[in-house]
């Protein structure tokens, strides 16, 4: 019998950004939980050899996936939800006793959760960026209903493959582009992130009321939302969908709901450890 916690963790290259354990442990302290949640830094190069590995762990409970795995991982799993085809990304796998390993997605429900909460209703949305995030994010909003909706990406050819993956019609525009008008401007990518290049668009075009949702955490306040509440548009920040995610995350992990009611005080302690 094993003498440690059963765990699950967040895998990415680069990883130490994650507030991921941060959200997770602070959930399994509120219940009580004998179980933990770490972050693994594992290269591209190294996926097959991390699966190996935590195959034959019987204390690990599965892994969130960040950049820039979310594609390559549905290589190594079961899809019984269809997530390949509706998709194309899998940020959540989790480990069935002596069984496969499932591929999920939590992102597109995680980033939709304060959309409905703050019962947003635009008709036009610009989502920045053509990699995982976009892709469960172009399926969220297509979800929604949205009928008008953009892709800009340094390669117009991946956006318009998003497009044509999914069955949904929109318009690929490249980065150097003009932000057309739209409801919503979603940054999907890394930029702006701590360490990387900014991400520097004009939003002059945008609606007067429309809202600026940038996925980046780290740093919270990015630049893309600075310049959004420069303008007076409604801004949500990376810690919504990143909390979001989670929340489904930790129910398929450690079958139990997140205390949701604690939210102020997680997004406290997310705060104080920037």
């Amino acid at each position: 019998m094993s003498d440690t916690l059963p765990y699950a963790e967040v895998i990415g290259d680069p990883i130490d950004h994650s507030k991921s354990p941060l959200i997770h442990n602070f959930w399994l302290n509120a219940l009580d939980i004998e179980a933990e949640y770490r972050k693994t830094h594992v290269t591209p190069q190294g996926l097959a050899a991390y699966f190996l590995m935590r195959r034959s762990d019987p204390d690990w409970l599965g892994c969130n996936v960040t950049l820039p795995h979310k594609i390559a991982v549905m290589d190594y799993v079961d899809d019984p939800g269809g997530v390949r085809e509706r998709i194309g990304a899998v940020n959540t796998i989790a480990s069935e006793t002596g069984g496969p390993l499932i591929g999920t997605n939590t992102d597109a429900g995680g980033f939709l959760q304060p959309l409905l909460r703050d019962k947003w209703k635009g008709q036009s949305a610009v989502i920045v960026g053509s990699g995982g995030a976009a892709r469960a994010i172009l399926f969220a909003l297509s979800s929604l209903g949205v009928p008008d909706i953009s892709i800009m990406a340094r390669d117009v050819g991946k956006a318009q493959a998003l497009f044509d993956r999914s069955g949904t019609p929109g318009r690929a525009i490249a980065m150097d582009d003009r932000v057309p008008t739209a409801d919503l401007l979603v940054n999907s990518t890394s930029l702006g992130m701590v360490g990387q290049p900014v991400l520097e668009l004009d939003l002059s075009l945008l609606a007067e009321d429309a809202t600026v949702y940038d996925i980046v955490y780290a740093p919270l306040e990015t630049g893309l939302l600075k310049a959004a509440k420069a303008r007076g548009l409604k801004t949500l920040d990376g810690l919504e969908m990143l909390i979001g995610q989670a929340a489904l995350a930790f129910d398929i992990f450690f079958d139990a709901q997140a205390p949701r009611d604690l939210d102020e005080e997680l997004r406290a302690l997310l705060l104080a450890a920037d």
